[in-house]
């Protein structure tokens, strides 16, 4: 199963960082946040990628051109102008990065990729939250349930938008946050089905306005609630955080064995 990351966006609120770089390249523990998720997708055996890219997507696709050689001890020869790879750590890792466009909309940057996944289900999240979600249950309670799209729900205390869930996990519709508001959010980590794309019109659709919506009155958004850790990484202070976690020795969402 392909798994589709959404790095596309122009991260204004983490400007001081992302004016170089878009945001999913902004790095923790030396290393882009794009990678850490990855990793994660990796640890459960999903290692075919597909990455929305969008401002600044020369940086991404220069980074995975560039990542087999800075992962691998080398040997230079400089009478000879040669190099020999002397021992490789590069990752087992397919990935696809396509330019979705640099103003181009959430869901219009997934019907853009609709040729690279086909009639599959897929993976799909954004390139800027880390979480310690166990992707198998995910896909299994996903099929488990037959919905169109599964996403992640988390419990946070934030000014998103909510989430009407009823007790059985099937989200009804959308809204803004009420102050008595249990405020259930929808956190990424989604498994879609390909109908998905049948609910997004192009390249100006916000997939979290009409396609989920549709999806949530024609009863197809299933949510399951996550309860363990997740960090979505908006601002420097966000930034801070998770390297501070990461400087521990103790992140949460490292899952995966060095």
């Amino acid at each position: 199963m392909k798994t589709v990351i959404l790095a596309g966006g122009f991260g204004t609120r983490i400007s001081e960082e992302s004016v170089l770089k878009p945001k999913p390249m902004v790095e923790i523990g030396g290393k882009p946040i794009l990678w850490h998720i990855m990793k994660n997708y990796a640890h459960y055996g999903y290692t075919d990628f597909i990455i929305c890219a969008g401002y600044k997507q020369d940086v991404i696709k220069q980074y995975f051109f560039d990542y087999y050689l800075h992962n691998a001890d080398v040997s230079f020869d400089l009478a000879t102008n040669s190099m020999r790879v002397l021992n490789s750590h590069a990752e087992p890792w397919n990935v696809t990065v396509v330019d979705t466009g640099l103003n181009t909309m959430t869901g219009g940057r997934i019907k853009r990729i609709q040729p690279y996944v086909g009639n599959e289900p897929f993976m799909l999240t954004y390139g800027d939250g880390v979480a310690d979600i166990d992707l198998k249950v995910l896909e299994t309670f996903h099929r488990a349930h037959g919905k169109t799209v599964t996403m992640s729900s988390y419990n946070v205390g934030q000014q998103f938008g909510v989430l009407d869930v009823g007790d059985d996990g099937l989200v009804t519709g959308f809204r803004e946050k009420q102050e008595m508001d249990g405020s259930m959010i929808n956190i990424g980590f989604m498994v879609c089905e390909p109908g998905i794309f049948d609910v997004i019109d192009g390249d100006d659709t916000v997939l979290e306005k009409k396609p989920l919506e549709t999806l949530a009155v024609q009863g197809q958004l299933q949510s399951r609630c996550h309860t363990g850790f997740w960090k979505c990484m908006d601002t420097v202070r966000d930034r801070n955080q998770l390297e501070s976690l990461w400087a521990s020795g103790k992140a949460p969402w490292k899952l995966w064995q060095d």
